[in-house]
């Protein structure tokens, strides 16, 4: 593959080689945010399909598994920080290519407003319960929040590893603690008993499938962190961080909701609404240590800002580069070697989005809305790797039929996943979730168009 155009002018680059396999790894974990993902979500997917919820993290896992197999495998022939927007528009043309990076990137917006108040409401939880209603307090420790992540990633690659390390530690210590004493606890008087029919095939039919895939896509979302820094690992590192933390992912989400299950009867779920993991932490430890699951979750969150900051910059910078968006975009900073243009912007969008849905109703129903309108982005882009994927290598159906598995018979059934899921639910989406699911791909077309003008002014 050739040298970036970046590159080629002498400008600076990003930091070749910083992360290892096991930091690549912790990223891709990382990236799913699994406290604060179980913790927001699994009441919706609880409430779509019940105790199939188990079956349905796995099977949706094992198709994403197919997904990651194209991300993983396109990244050691042409590791870019773009990672969709670079493979598809090298595969299928500019246009298919901009789009998947589009995709990404609106998701990446939309999740980091709507997390940021959650991390905002856990923290006042923690310190000054008596305040989680004050509206302006926890826009402005959002804010806070949000400028904190940034300037860590702003700072270098090897700061938000170390960070993102960290951080997780903590969090999984936490969590296994709470699986662990869950376990002991409610064993051998469980609410759900654990049934062989949570995750037989035959349990399903095609609608609770595809009911429970469109949410178990968000819960899987974020692993692709690792191939955004594609280009700051070696590519095998890469693509064994972004192997190695799917599988952790599904035997982890499969095993937490099965937990979950055993400790929490139907209506407990119900009333917990987004804080599950602490309605089991409540029924076993007594105050303060009930509050540790909460730490955890806030920690998980901001772990999972650091990952869409770094995807959103990544492929923003990658995209200024090619020349599809402004190439002041692709300025990357001298000492730090970081797309600092790029992760300024999603810094400010973030802060303009976060405090419209405080103070804007229709923002914050919006808001409400977008576990399923970035699950919608989601099957877009990884839908559309993973097509690339299985065209790219489609040859070695005919000369490597062990490699064609990986390569394009895997990638492909998560692709059709991908399209199948989203072509079922959306006509059962609200008008607020068509508008920021679709019209936020839509958009696309603004930059798109200003791109295509400047290259023929050029």
């Amino acid at each position: 593959m050739s040298e970036h155009s970046s590159e080629q002018q002498g400008q600076p680059s990003l930091a070749k080689g910083a992360l290892s396999a096991l930091e690549s790894t912790i990223m891709g974990i990382a990236g799913t945010s699994p406290a604060f993902t179980v913790a927001v979500t699994t009441g919706t997917i609880y409430a779509a399909i019940g105790p199939l919820s188990v079956g349905s993290l796995l099977y949706s896992g094992l198709i994403m598994l197919g997904i990651m197999f194209a991300f993983a495998k396109l990244n050691r022939v042409m590791p870019d920080a773009g990672a969709a927007f670079a493979w598809v528009g090298a595969v299928f043309g500019p246009v298919w290519g901009f789009f998947a990076g589009w995709g990404l990137m609106v998701a990446s917006v939309v999740f980091m407003v709507s997390a940021t108040l959650p991390a905002a409401t856990a923290t006042l939880l923690l310190f000054a319960p008596g305040e989680v209603e004050n509206t302006p307090l926890v826009t402005a420790i959002a804010a806070v929040w949000l400028t904190v992540v940034t300037a860590i990633v702003l700072r270098g690659i090897k700061h938000a590893s170390t960070a993102q390390v960290t951080v997780t530690v903590i969090e999984a210590a936490i969590v296994v603690a709470l699986l662990g004493a869950a376990v002991f606890w409610f064993g051998a008087n469980p609410a759900h008993v654990p049934s062989l029919e949570w995750i037989a095939p035959g349990s399903f039919t095609f609608r609770s499938f595809a009911d429970g895939a469109i949410v178990s896509v968000f819960f899987y979302w974020g692993w692709d962190v690792t191939m955004n820094l594609g280009e700051e690992t070696e590519p095998e590192d890469a693509s064994k961080g972004a192997f190695w933390a799917m599988i952790n992912l599904i035997i982890f989400f499969v095993v937490l909701m099965t937990v979950v299950l055993i400790a929490l009867s139907d209506k407990e779920i119900a009333a917990a609404n987004t804080n599950v993991l602490y309605a089991i932490s409540a029924k076993i430890f007594p105050a303060p240590w009930s509050y540790l699951v909460v730490l955890a979750t806030v920690l998980s969150t901001v772990g999972a800002l650091e990952t869409q900051i770094l995807q959103f910059s990544r492929s923003m910078y990658s995209m200024a580069r090619a020349g599809v968006m402004h190439p002041r975009y692709a300025a990357v900073h001298r000492e730090w070697q970081t797309p600092w243009a790029a992760t300024l912007v999603i810094w400010g969008l973030g802060l303009v989005l976060l405090f419209a849905a405080s103070y804007m109703p229709s923002v914050a129903a919006i808001l409400e809305s977008s576990i399923e309108a970035i699950g919608l982005q989601i099957c877009f882009y990884m839908g559309l790797t993973g097509y690339a994927s299985a065209w790219h290598f489609r040859g070695l159906l005919k000369t490597d039929l062990r490699e064609s598995f990986t390569h394009v018979i895997m990638p492909l059934i998560g692709a059709l996943f991908m399209t199948g899921v989203a072509a079922w639910v959306i006509p059962t989406f609200s008008a607020i979730v068509l508008t920021v699911g679709i019209g936020g791909l839509a958009l696309g077309f603004i930059p798109l168009g200003l791109g295509i003008l400047r290259k023929r002014r050029g």
